[in-house]
């Protein structure tokens, strides 16, 4: 068995120190990239070298823009709900390697895992005035689970408590998004980002995809399944400290309209994002948050002709 790191340069205009994970079990193998920029992980691939995140073809790899796809790191606000920039600043900052970061409350089965800390800068600290330790570790299961752990301390030492938004901006690709449907938040309420965040009831057996969607759904199971029918893949997300998720396609018009995004790049795209926005996090001084999020891609079964998640959604 081998399994390790590589420093590697990717994407000159940024500077490119990224890490690669390679996991070699009976000459298969599974891997994952995350960048120094954003905490940020670009690359998910399966047992048969298959991309299964999708990355932008006209992402802008350079400060201070965030990179276009793959999983960006909302924090401490998600989209425009505050005063700071879109979706925080985390995904737009240099977070450092930890080589020794404390024990964490799940350990790590393989040893394909990296650590990485964001501590606020000084300009950081001018426009969200709070002293925070942001631990996240990336890992990769024996099986080719990619796994995402987040844990926020609040270091402040003037007594004040903060709060914030986090989510997993998780770019799934898919063959047609047309084919695609998703299995776990039927009947729950969500707020549509489309209608001013008004709040609707999820009707139907499934979503499916016509038209642009841009919904938080509130107080979602565990459990969620993405279904690609063309590829007879699922995929599917477990999370913990996560209540919400946000279900995002810009559709066609959108699309043009994003300068770090093809035009038909919609189709072949799908953001599942498991997220707490609602109700914001609250932390004292001293006071710890974890966030964890576990992908993994399976074959899809059939069922009268339609991709059937349940057995997956039951953990059978």
């Amino acid at each position: 068995m081998l399994n390790g790191f590589w420093f590697a340069r990717f994407r000159g205009s940024l500077y490119p120190l990224a890490y690669y994970f390679y996991f070699d079990l009976t000459n298969y193998f599974w891997g994952f990239q995350v960048y120094l920029y954003g905490g940020h992980v670009t690359s998910w691939k399966n047992d048969h070298g298959e991309e299964l995140l999708f990355v932008s073809s006209k992402a802008i790899f350079k400060p201070p823009k965030a990179i276009r796809g793959g999983i960006p790191i909302c924090f401490p606000q998600f989209g425009g709900l505050g005063s700071l920039e879109q979706h925080g600043f985390a995904r737009n900052r240099f977070w450092i390697v930890d080589t020794d970061p404390p024990p964490f409350p799940v350990p790590t089965s393989s040893r394909a895992y990296v650590d990485l800390l964001l501590k606020p800068s000084e300009e950081d600290l001018k426009i969200w005035p709070h002293s925070y330790e942001f631990r996240l570790r990336v890992a990769l299961s024996p099986g080719g689970d990619l796994m995402l752990t987040s844990r926020i301390r609040n270091t402040n030492t003037d007594g004040k408590a903060f709060s914030f938004t986090f989510a997993y901006h998780t770019y799934f690709s898919v063959s047609d998004i047309s084919e695609v449907r998703v299995e776990g938040l039927e009947t729950l309420d969500y707020l549509d980002n489309l209608q001013n965040r008004e709040r609707f009831t999820e009707q139907g057996d499934a979503i499916t995809f016509e038209s642009e969607v841009d919904k938080i759904y509130l107080s979602t199971p565990t459990k969620i399944a993405i279904l690609d029918h063309e590829k007879k893949r699922t995929f599917v997300m477990r999370k913990e400290g996560l209540p919400d998720a946000v279900v995002w396609n810009p559709w066609d018009k959108k699309a043009k309209a994003m300068a770090d995004f093809g035009d038909d790049e919609y189709k072949h795209m799908l953001c599942v994002e498991a997220a707490a926005i609602e109700k914001s996090i609250t932390l004292k001084p001293g006071e710890e948050w974890k966030g964890r999020q576990e992908l993994s891609a399976v074959p899809s079964s059939y069922c009268s002709g339609q991709l059937d998640p349940h057995k997956v959604l039951q953990g059978s």
